[in-house]
């Protein structure tokens, strides 16, 4: 029932933007628009590449290894056609920031290789390929189409937007884009510190379980497979909580440039909690068949929200 009702909202998503353009504005100028059509074949081109490769090679993490490439293409692309004003080289540099932190993550992990269609796949798409719900074949190729290629792609372009609709606004950097900026900082920050503890959990255990040993035989608290230490301890997905917040953060310097505090730029953002809801139910799942603790872990700690309570009860 989960599955289908997070369907439904993301097919309906896809008519969410225009309707909220033309419901409740601003329209975008001359200017906008003909950069929006320069992001757009950007995209387009992309998601065919995505497709076509991903088919050939029977990898489908192409669309993520460009996850943390294209927004900065993006908001650069704008800031240069803006005519470089503060808010948006601010923007432009964030996003540089929180693109090459996310590509050296990315990275370590195996997925880049001088064979560009190459790398090592994410884990999940292996697992979801497999389901009885994407047999036949057919079926997981439309999936990796239209919501791997397609709907991700449009994703990513949507949730630079905000820097979009502020590239004529009149308005100096102020009060309200310095916050923005700080939070989107922090959060960029927060994230880095989650996504190393769990890089750094993660190599300790697999060093642990070198010569044959199994979970059981190495000391806690990696013997329960899965994190709970540091940030982990007090958010499931500490990492999932700052993304998502990052691109909140984003969203508020719209409400800088003077565009409004709502405004059809916020799509993005929006659209991205939902795709994390439904990516960490799918990786809580997985998580959940593999260790017999992680459903006290699900009991105990905050999904996303940071709160000051671990998977031990202490403080």
């Amino acid at each position: 029932m989960k599955k289908a009702l997070l369907a439904v909202i993301l097919g309906l998503s896809l008519l969410a933007c225009p309707i909220l353009y033309f419901a409740v504005g601003p329209a975008l100028d001359e200017v906008q628009l003909g950069t929006l059509k320069l992001l757009l074949i950007v995209c387009g081109c992309s998601a065919a590449y995505c497709f076509i490769v991903g088919e050939l090679s029977k990898n489908n993490s192409q669309m993520d290894k460009l996850w943390s490439l294209l927004p900065i293409a993006y908001t650069w692309i704008i800031a240069i056609r803006g005519g470089m004003t503060a808010r948006l080289v601010v923007i432009a540099c964030l996003v540089t920031f929180w693109g090459a932190r996310l590509t050296f993550n990315f990275a370590r992990k195996g997925a880049y290789r001088l064979k560009f269609w190459a790398g090592e796949e994410d884990y999940r798409w292996k697992i979801l390929r497999e389901k009885k719900e994407f047999q036949p074949r057919w079926k997981w190729t439309l999936f990796n189409l239209f919501f791997i290629c397609i709907y991700q792609n449009a994703l990513v372009l949507a949730t630079t937007l905000p820097a979009l609709i502020s590239m004529r606004s009149p308005a100096p950097f102020g009060v309200v884009d310095g916050a923005a900026a700080a939070l989107m900082f922090g959060f960029i920050i927060l994230e880095t510190v989650a996504d190393e503890q769990q890089w750094a959990f993660h190599s300790k255990k697999k060093q642990l379980l070198t010569g044959g040993k199994k979970l059981a035989d190495i000391p806690e608290p990696w013997k329960k497979g899965f994190n709970t230490t540091g940030l982990w301890g007090h958010s499931r997905h500490p990492n999932y909580f700052a993304e998502q917040s990052i691109w909140v953060s984003l969203y508020l310097f719209s409400v800088g440039a003077g565009i409004g505090i709502f405004n059809w730029s916020i799509i993005g953002a929006l659209l991205l909690i939902v795709l994390f809801m439904g990516s960490s139910n799918f990786g809580e799942e997985i998580s959940a068949s593999k260790y017999p603790l992680y459903a006290e872990y699900q009991k105990k700690v905050s999904k996303f929200i940071p709160w000051f309570g671990t998977m031990d009860g202490k403080k």
